[in-house]
């Protein structure tokens, strides 16, 4: 099968980058990305006559789709709870209860097809997922994903002390025969999206030797590595604590032979000048996950300081500390917390002072912008990943961003008058179809790109790439303002009926 699509077209170069091609081609041949250019360049393309052609709308354009560089799908039902403690105190109370229940394979079955399924709704074609300790729930995540046709690379986690007696394993010998299991089962798919991935939870559930082990797997079988580090300045401390004889956490990996130019470890909230300089010289990668820093209350991370260190840089939604299971919503985050580092750095906040007052760098401190955090979402994440070559030739259409003003709902094409009009449509087939999904509610392909339009306001981007289509009416944007008026609206309505008709479910 042969498609061209003709449109706008808006791809990140580098990271002060971003490419939008106002009247571009796209042509795809077997599921690959085959050529991308002016519209007129099209002709020139040989067998043209060949591919069946599709034209955007002027208020559509293709994105590449987006690369969660850290997500924990077990996690998924907990999105939300919890964020009333720190790290280590969330993890014991809602995190290792909910994983342990995993050792259920139809639990497992159940949840692992939501998330896979809305993880790709919210325009991920590419995740790096956390799993269980049990390989056969394992199996069924790696499954669905090959399943619903995400890429993706999935995580055995080790850990085998410091965990409840219901959720650890026994030993180190019995966790890497169960990582060779997992990475051989997963091997023998012979599926080259989706790939095995070594994954300690991090350095205070895993002892030294275990993490040794984990190493000469990853070299033996040439596999990217995932891990967390320096998220929680409690949790630095603990490391310190149980390895006193190494110079700071990364020491930790490095001495494992974890930290290679095929890892990405999760945060980097607090990572010393030294580390970075490790970081560098292995070519490892950090997964910022600006979401649930703040939501665990774990610190703001500077990104542009790792960047000047020359470490990769990614996005990651750290499902369920992250509350939000699309990266778009980290982007927005991503902009966030570097506008309060830039406030931090620049004022006199009463009652918070002023990050090393008359530093030279911290005044000339300049926050990243929208161009930046699309680069980290999409082409920035794939170099995280290791998979640059890859992605830059894999389709991605069924996850491509379109802003729009029409979408299927059921097996007809639904046109919207207004954003909430679109929303509340959306939520009346979700409802009829009986799809709730885990956690907060998605942007996804059902839903009209109005809803879309509004992420994109948020974002700083919907007028750098409309181009040349006329202005959209002030009325048609959307307002959260509205929207939430409208949701309560419905909910005393849904309220008052259930009390006067008896009913159970609303």
């Amino acid at each position: 099968m042969a498609q061209v699509f003709f449109g706008q077209i808006i791809h990140a170069k580098s990271f002060d980058e971003l490419e939008l091609l106002a009247d571009g081609y796209l042509a795809v041949r077997e599921g690959k990305i085959v050529a991308i250019g002016p519209k007129a360049d099209f002709e020139s393309l040989p067998e043209k006559d060949s591919y069946e052609k599709v034209e955007l709308s002027d208020a559509q354009f293709l994105l590449p789709g987006l690369i969660d560089c850290h997500i924990h799908a077990p996690q998924a039902p907990n999105i939300g709870l919890g964020l009333d403690k720190d790290l280590l105190g969330w993890l014991n109370a809602y995190t290792f209860p909910l994983e342990s229940q995993y050792k259920d394979v139809d639990f497992a079955r159940h949840v692992y097809s939501l998330v896979v399924r809305d993880t790709i709704a919210a325009g991920t074609t590419c995740a790096c997922y956390f799993a269980t300790i049990y390989n056969d729930s394992n199996k069924v995540l790696a499954e669905e994903i090959i399943r619903q046709g995400q890429r993706a690379f999935v995580g055995k986690v080790s850990s085998n002390r410091l965990c409840p007696d219901n959720y650890v394993e026994s030993c180190t010998d019995s966790s890497v025969q169960d990582n060779i299991e997992f990475i051989e089962y997963l091997l023998a798919k012979k599926v080259d999206r989706v790939q095995p991935i070594i994954t300690p939870r991090f350095a205070i559930t895993c002892d030294m030797a275990l993490m040794k082990k984990l190493g000469e797997l990853a070299e033996r079988y040439k596999l990217n590595i995932q891990s967390h580090i320096s998220e929680n300045l409690g949790e630095v401390s603990a490391v310190k604590e149980f390895y006193p004889e190494s110079k700071n956490y990364s020491d930790v990996y490095d001495e494992a032979k974890l930290l290679t130019n095929r890892c990405v470890m999760a945060h980097g909230v607090h990572l010393e000048d030294e580390e970075l300089k490790v970081f560098s010289a292995r070519g490892s990668s950090v997964a910022h996950c600006p979401t649930s820093n703040t939501n665990l209350g774990s610190g703001m991370c500077d990104v542009k300081r790792l960047l000047k260190a020359n470490v990769k840089v990614g996005l990651g939604t750290d499902v369920s500390g992250g509350n939000r299971i699309g990266i778009i919503d980290v982007m927005r985050a991503a902009l966030d917390v570097s506008h309060h580092l830039n406030m931090m750095k620049k004022q006199d906040v009463k009652g918070t002072g002023k990050v090393a007052p008359g530093s030279p760098e911290n005044e000339q401190y300049v926050p990243m912008n929208y161009k930046q955090v699309v680069y980290l979402a999409t082409l920035g994440g794939a170099e995280v990943e290791s998979i640059l070559r890859r992605m830059l030739t894999q389709a991605v259409l069924v996850a491509l961003l379109a802003i729009t003003e029409t979408c299927a709902i059921s097996d007809h094409n639904a046109v919207f008058k207004s954003p909430l009009h679109a929303r509340a449509e959306c939520v009346k087939y979700r409802m009829a179809q009986n799809t709730t999904l885990i956690g907060s509610p998605l942007r996804s392909d059902e839903e009209s790109t109005c809803v879309c339009r509004c992420e994109l306001i948020k974002l700083g981007l919907w007028d750098s790439c409309r181009g040349h289509q006329p202005e959209v009416p002030s009325d048609q944007y959307y307002d959260p303002d509205e929207e939430d008026r409208c949701y309560r609206e419905r909910l005393r309505q849904c309220l008052k009926r259930a009390v006067e008709t008896g009913e159970r479910s609303v």
